[in-house]
């Protein structure tokens, strides 16, 4: 089965096997994991467990009831767009298993964030944190971007945790040219402001892409000190294919995309500890990249990460992993 169609059948039989009272009891009781030493206040939120679900997943915030009985302590929704989009022409989204990698041009899409408001709207009340992923449309220009941005923090902010800020996607055009200092401090700084006038402050955090050059990075952590951001994502996917084991003419054959999994674990930990250091820890990070087992998680934390997420290396050891990790980590 074509990797986005059977992501597609696995989360709508899952969501239809948790909803029958004794289906979903067996599931929560077979794949939960809890200790009270897991429980870590980041950002001003508590946080049960470290152990999130990465933004992709779940793009229109249809499945993190079901997700969170996997033991997540927090889900990443997302990323949304103002207006509903189609995304990039399929296939556009592959699985390189001798890697354990995926390679995804999906080109955020989603229903809009009118529709995901609606469905947070009868959210429950859990301890699982939610956050929400917004970025831009397609055919907003980078000069507009701000304005888009701005539409899905004020429409979701009664309705989410945190919020993440992703300029660094490789599948819409140019958007990862906002990832540069003046653009992306602008907008930044705008929606500092745009939360001033809620009574509730709330987590902003920015995702990066692991492509950045030490120079970049170093800009970066400017940022964070210049804008006081509550947080950073390390990392999104990466555009590079170096050390693959997959054969060159089945990579050049899937064309472009962002890379996760496996092959993106050492570099999104390097990030994390760059930047880490560079900063001396002035701002929390949150890990994500490649992490498949308790060890990469454990190395991401020891990085300088405060919180891990997972997605492909899910897809690949199947949901124990994330009672794997959360018991190493407990132990």
């Amino acid at each position: 089965m074509g990797a986005e169609k059977a992501h597609h059948f696995t989360t709508k039989v899952y969501k239809t096997i948790s909803s029958i009272p004794l289906l979903g009891s067996i599931l929560n009781s077979a794949f939960n994991y809890e200790n009270n030493k897991l429980g870590k206040k980041v950002f001003g939120l508590t946080f049960k467990n470290p152990v999130g679900l990465a933004a992709g997943f779940d793009k229109d915030g249809k499945y993190f009831k079901e997700m969170s009985k996997l033991g997540f302590g927090f889900i990443e929704i997302g990323t949304v767009t103002p207006k509903p989009q189609i995304g990039n022409p399929k296939p556009r989204l592959f699985r390189l298993p001798n890697d354990e990698s995926l390679i995804n041009r999906m080109g955020f899409n989603n229903d809009g964030v009118e529709a995901m408001v609606e469905r947070l709207k009868n959210r429950p009340q859990t301890d699982v944190i939610i956050g929400g992923n917004i970025g831009k449309n397609k055919t907003t220009p980078n000069k507009e971007a701000v304005n888009d941005y701005l539409i899905c923090f004020t429409a979701l902010y009664d309705h989410v945790d945190y919020f993440v800020v992703n300029v660094s996607s490789p599948n819409t055009p140019n958007l990862r040219d906002l990832q540069e200092k003046e653009p992306l401090t602008a907008l930044l700084n705008r929606l500092l402001e745009e939360r001033k006038k809620h009574q509730v402050s709330k987590p902003i955090l920015l995702k990066i892409a692991p492509d950045l050059t030490d120079g970049q990075l170093d800009d970066i952590v400017d940022i964070m000190a210049d804008t006081k951001l509550d947080g950073l994502i390390a990392t999104n996917t990466t555009i590079d294919r170096s050390n693959l084991k997959t054969d060159s003419d089945i990579i050049a054959d899937i064309g472009n995309g962002g890379l996760s999994g496996a092959a993106l674990t050492q570099r999104s930990t390097q990030v994390i500890s760059y930047l880490h250091n560079k900063s001396k820890g002035d701002f929390p990070i949150i890990g994500v990249g490649g992490i498949r087992s308790s060890k990469d998680a454990k190395e991401k934390l020891d990085a300088g990460a405060a919180l891990i997420q997972v997605y492909s290396g899910m897809v690949y050891e199947g949901p124990s992993l994330i009672k794997k990790i959360k018991k190493a980590l407990a132990h």
